[in-house]
């Protein structure tokens, strides 16, 4: 289906420090971490720094750079859809945004029926299927 709506998204303030820690650090990659309440938080890896597993699942990609989170963490945001954004201020997390004086934050909205036909497909993390 050529019509399938994305079930990650950024900002154009997010694309703007994706880009900047593309070229300080080359491929990247995205992990929902899955705490509680607001502990749970997009982190940003260089691609070669996280090993994933096969619980991990793709939720996404923005601007080419694939997002991830746990098996049971794509069950809660399976009605959701996530918007990468920016926040200011350091996250104290692992994240390479970490010391820019900015952090990257998701923003979740439900899916109307409408769209949930037309959602793309959550699928196990490449070459681990």
């Amino acid at each position: 289906m050529s019509d399938r709506i994305p079930r990650v998204r950024a900002s154009e303030a997010a694309q703007a420090l994706i880009a900047e820690l593309q070229r300080e650090h080359g491929e990247l990659l995205f992990y929902q971490s899955h705490g509680c309440c607001a502990g749970s938080a997009p982190m940003c890896f260089a691609a070669h720094e996280l090993r994933l597993n096969a619980d991990d699942r793709l939720l996404g990609s923005v601007d080419g750079v694939p997002v991830y989170a746990s098996e049971a963490q794509c069950d809660y945001l399976a009605g959701l859809q996530m918007t990468l954004d920016v926040a200011p201020g350091n996250s104290g997390s692992f994240g390479l945004e970490d010391g820019s004086g900015q952090h990257f934050v998701a923003h979740l909205r439900l899916w109307t029926d409408a769209e949930v036909a037309r959602l793309a497909p959550i699928t196990p993390a490449q070459g681990l299927a």
